[in-house]
């Protein structure tokens, strides 16, 4: 099962991500319905889990911890103003004008994490409209917020 894991997370993150973000000592917990991987952990830490619809993984803050040190700078990334900073740690989605940059590769419903311009995590989310869009529309959702990074910048 964790070759089917890793298979996924290379096809949506890139090439080679799968073993390094999925090391060996991977815990999946398997559906007992489907039979088909449900939620990832590794050292007792929820990374992600397998959406049931589409079979691609959300990321939990922790599993985008470990991601964003595996790609290249600016991957997937959405970089949030100031302004909705506190918006963004409230778990309020990011609008597309407070988006001071963003990774042109990302697509909509894409998986993305969101940093403020120091470079550090502030949450997780889907993408609602392309990295290009982002930052140049002036209303309108750019990412809607799922998990939010616990404690203090």
């Amino acid at each position: 099962m964790l070759d089917v894991v890793r298979a996924i997370s290379n096809y949506q993150f890139g090439t080679d991500v799968g073993e390094q973000l999925f090391p060996d000592g991977t815990v999946i917990e398997v559906s007992k319905r489907t039979g088909k991987p449900k939620r990832i952990y590794l050292d007792g830490k929820l990374l992600a889990t397998v959406r049931s619809n589409d079979g691609f993984i959300v990321l939990t803050v922790e599993g985008a911890m470990r991601l964003r040190a595996l790609l290249p700078p600016g991957r997937f990334r959405v970089i949030a103003s100031d302004d909705a900073v506190r918006f963004i740690v409230e778990g309020k989605s990011l609008f597309s004008k407070h988006v001071l940059e963003a990774d042109p590769k990302i697509l909509p419903g894409e998986e993305v994490i969101i940093e403020n311009d120091k470079g550090e995590l502030l949450a997780v989310g889907k993408a609602v409209i392309s990295g290009c869009e982002m930052g140049k529309f002036r209303r309108g959702l750019a990412v809607k917020v799922r998990k939010v990074r616990g404690g203090t910048l």
